[in-house]
């Protein structure tokens, strides 16, 4: 099953940007995950089309199963 982290910002227009990282460490942490979106507002490491990265809004862990028919 492939994992995907999603880690959500709001930029300075007021919208959601998600960042996605595929197969994430196991067992990662809410603290630890927040710990690394907190820097990357605050080294302004990455933009978006519509404006910087302003503000941490949430991380979640996304999986996918996919199965071939037979």
């Amino acid at each position: 099953m492939a994992k995907t982290l999603e880690m959500v910002f709001r930029n300075t227009s007021g919208k959601e940007v998600t960042l996605n990282v595929a197969d994430p460490k196991e067992n990662l942490t809410l603290a630890e995950v927040k710990v690394i979106m907190q820097d990357i507002v605050a080294k302004n490491i990455f933009t978006s089309k519509t404006g910087d990265f302003a503000q941490v809004v949430e991380a979640r862990m996304a999986s996918k199963d996919t199965a071939v028919l037979a």
